[in-house]
């Protein structure tokens, strides 16, 4: 008798949580509980990207920089934090002002309005704060796409000004725009987890401040007319291995997060669909990626396969609730290509240095994967009249982060480069930013320079 009545506690354990989650015995309020718990998950798996970031950058430059690179990217959300706390939040969802720029809630104060959305009467300040939690790591993960670039020559006071204005003001007013109740969100643009909003925003601003820095020294050899473009090679690709996976790991967080709901309706996740156009796409960006890169280099590249994954994570990041797991692999294999052209097309024709290929994966492939939405995405889920119709608001999105971010980042960085200055000293670029920037070494003991 013991037995059985153990049993079937067993058995009770392991199928309550079928009981929880099967829509006919749902209560609302466990609902809510495991929505906010899944939020909390996935905003910490999106914070864990901060490693990953810093893990590709250090991996893809030099030895010599790579304390430089761990700071940037520390500080990058640690500034960004208390910014996007005492400012961004309330320009991004605060109550909109003819769709362009959010107001109230600095501080995380609430409005009348917030009022109305976190509890009615009852004001519920842990869902604010759930929901600020979960925005500030984008917010993070925009400003820190920007390090990649402007890698081994930016001065790091400069760097830590720019940090200020993304997560402050730049990223929070064009999110206002789209997932604030902004103007191009009423027009139906849908950017579910942010390819627009958070990776061309980043992109566009990595690639303003890479043109108005100015390449690394020995980079491109003027001689008799030609410019010589010299490969200035990272110093550990296994660490960059590690940071695209954990990269890859922490989008579930990014993208199935963005779902913002863990409970089930009794019909399939949706969690659990965007995780699976998520892989899709990262896989095919990797392969096609690698193979790109095998016909034009004539062997399959480490660094291009990993940022085909990433490309393909940025291209699947705005339609990955709206598109079929096929078209998924299409929109991570395009991406995949596009990004290995890209990165020789910058590079050797634009003659711009992007050391890790940060404009390649997050400003060429955010705008790829917003104009996916309306090519491949269900017109029915995103209540569109018609194909043409969405691809032009998606296009129009794209057009304006562009501008927008183009503009304001080139302003502050012109401002920064003149007042304070933006680039370090030759003497200093060519010992290291480590030893003259932070007055350390990352691998002491053991550290082989290369100047040039």
């Amino acid at each position: 008798m013991k037995k059985r009545l153990l049993l079937l506690a067993v058995l009770l354990v392991l199928l309550s949580p079928a009981m929880i989650f099967a829509e006919d015995v749902m209560d609302p309020t466990v609902a809510e509980s495991l929505d906010a718990m899944w939020l909390i998950i996935a905003a910490a798996l999106v914070f864990f990207m901060q490693a990953g970031f810093a893990m590709v950058e250090t991996g893809l430059t030099r030895a010599k920089n790579a304390g430089n690179i761990i700071m940037k990217n520390l500080m990058d959300f640690s500034v960004g934090a208390i910014l996007y706390f005492a400012l961004g939040w309330a320009l991004m969802y605060g109550t909109s002002g003819n769709g362009f720029i959010g107001s109230g809630g600095f501080f995380l104060k609430y409005t009348p309005e917030m009022l109305a959305e976190y509890g009615g009467d009852g004001f519920n300040m842990g869902m604010l704060l759930r929901d600020w939690f979960f925005q500030v790591v984008f917010a993070a993960t925009a400003a820190t796409i920007v390090s990649g670039a402007m890698a081994e020559r930016t001065k790091f006071t400069s760097y830590l000004v720019y940090s200020v204005f993304i997560s402050g003001l730049i990223y929070p007013i064009s999110g206002h725009w789209i997932w604030g109740g902004g103007w191009l969100s009423e027009m139906g643009f849908h950017d579910f987890a942010g390819s627009t909003v958070v990776h061309s925003v980043g992109g566009w601003a990595a690639l303003v401040g890479a043109i108005i820095l100015g390449p690394r020294m020995g980079k491109y050899v003027k001689k008799d007319g030609k410019v010589t473009v010299k490969a200035i090679l990272g110093h550990n690709l296994p660490l960059a291995a590690l940071g695209v996976f954990i990269l890859w790991f922490g989008w579930y967080g990014f993208n199935a997060g963005s779902t913002l709901a863990a409970s089930y309706d009794g019909a399939g996740s949706d969690m659990s669909f965007v995780a699976v156009t998520t892989t899709l796409a990262a896989a095919a960006g990797a392969i096609f990626a690698m193979f790109t890169s095998w016909v034009i280099s004539k062997k399959p590249d480490v660094s291009m396969s990993l940022n085909g994954a990433l490309a393909g994570l940025v291209g699947i990041t705005a339609p990955c609730g709206v598109v079929s797991p096929g078209a998924a692999i299409i929109i991570g294999l395009v991406a995949g290509i596009l990004v290995v052209l890209s990165v020789e097309f910058i590079d050797k024709v634009l003659h711009i240095d992007d050391p890790v290929g940060a404009v390649s994966v997050h400003g060429v492939c955010g705008v790829w994967g917003t104009l996916a939405v309306g090519i491949f995405g269900d017109l029915e889920l995103l209540d569109a009249a018609s194909r043409a119709q969405q691809i032009g608001v998606q296009a129009l999105g794209a057009l304006s982060a562009f501008v927008w971010v183009t503009i304001t980042a080139g302003i502050l960085f012109f401002v920064v480069k003149k007042t304070i200055g933006l680039r370090v000293t030759e003497v200093e670029e060519l010992r290291g930013l480590d030893i003259d920037e932070h007055g350390t070494e990352s691998y002491a003991g053991f550290q082989i320079f290369q100047n040039m």
